[in-house]
């Protein structure tokens, strides 16, 4: 099992929670420092982690990391696509640069994913989850963001159609406001503004996106595939 954006965050949440249920976990991030900590951390509670270095926008560092974690395991049964970047600024504003950055990492970042895991999981099946999120909708500021997660929604379903035959199920989940260093690094009077249209009133912990990447990822969801899975709080678009 792969994580990706997994040394802090959701990541690092999803990480922890598959170790809890006895899957062997490669902690994957480009901080590679942190990727050992979480991996220490789920070492110390008697589950079993691999720290990876890697580069989701990168195909050469994709194609290093799999197969370290094919050597070190013999194999691999599920990729969680979860490394994520924000560049804000409006369109008029924003750079090439920018854009660029944002759908590397968050739409280029999964294709190569799931295009270099795949065939590893074409023989005995497998599960991928993908990080789309409720700016898939649209958000202010965000036109990189907001097209790299709608477009997640797509590349999701497209492989899920492609191979349900290999007994590969492919969903994505798309959160709501989550408590992570990203969403803390947004000025709180946003914030605030943006609890008035969520029901719960209230952000969501990482623990409770990780739990239903958890049930996707798990023989509970068999029969789940090509769907993207709100984790909102009933927020309101």
């Amino acid at each position: 099992m792969i994580v990706t954006g997994a040394a802090q965050g959701i990541g690092k949440a999803t990480a922890q929670r598959l170790a809890e249920e006895g899957m062997i976990v490669a902690v994957a991030d480009r901080n590679f420092a942190g990727a050992e900590q979480v991996a220490q951390a789920i070492g110390a509670a008697n589950g079993r982690a691999l720290a990876l270095s890697l580069d989701v926008a990168n195909r050469e560092s994709w194609a290093e990391g799999v197969a370290r974690v094919v050597d070190a395991f013999g194999g691999i049964d599920g990729l969680v696509n979860n490394a994520g970047m924000t560049r804000d600024s409006s369109l008029l504003k924003m750079t090439d640069a920018d854009w660029e950055a944002v759908i590397d990492v968050n739409l280029r970042g999964p294709w190569l994913g799931c295009q270099i895991v795949i065939p590893h999981m074409t023989t005995k099946g497998g599960a991928i989850v993908n990080l789309s999120s409720e700016s898939r909708w649209g958000a202010f500021g965000q036109s990189n963001y907001s097209s790299a997660k709608a477009g997640l929604v797509g590349l999701t379903r497209t492989v899920a159609f492609e191979h349900a035959r290999h007994r590969v199920r492919v969903n994505a989940v798309a959160p709501g406001t989550v408590n992570t260093a990203m969403v803390e690094a947004v000025p709180d009077d946003i914030r605030k503004g943006w609890l008035r249209n969520i029901p719960m009133r209230r952000e969501a912990d990482p623990a409770e996106i990780a739990s239903v990447i958890a049930f996707l990822l798990s023989e509970d969801a068999s029969y789940v595939t090509g769907q993207i899975i709100g984790v909102n709080g009933g927020s309101i678009i």
